[in-house]
């Protein structure tokens, strides 16, 4: 058996095995320290990026997920999102 025919049965088996459809995210399996499967992530980034654009913050979305700022960071980044600056909102000056 060629090396490329083997590498493809082990890829049809373990689509067997976990199968086409991602299990839904949800923040209670999702913890720090735990290994995510590429469907959780997959999810994580999409529904954070909703999140961040509607207005929350990196740390806000740390706190909700159970992850850390940094590693909601990278999603965030590799999601696309646009990231805000750094400080909240401004203040506008007066026009004098």
């Amino acid at each position: 058996m060629r090396l490329v025919d083997f590498a493809l049965s082990w890829r049809m088996l373990l689509e067997g095995v976990v199968g086409d459809e991602p299990p839904a995210w949800s923040p209670a399996r999702c913890r720090c320290g735990e290994r995510s499967s590429r469907w959780d992530v997959k999810a994580l980034k999409a529904d954070l990026k909703r999140r961040y654009v509607a207005g929350e913050s990196i740390r806000q979305l740390s706190v909700a997920t159970g992850r850390s700022y940094g590693f909601v960071h990278l999603l965030l980044v590799e999601a696309g999102a646009l990231l805000r600056r750094r400080g909240g909102t401004r203040k506008v000056r007066a026009a004098s």
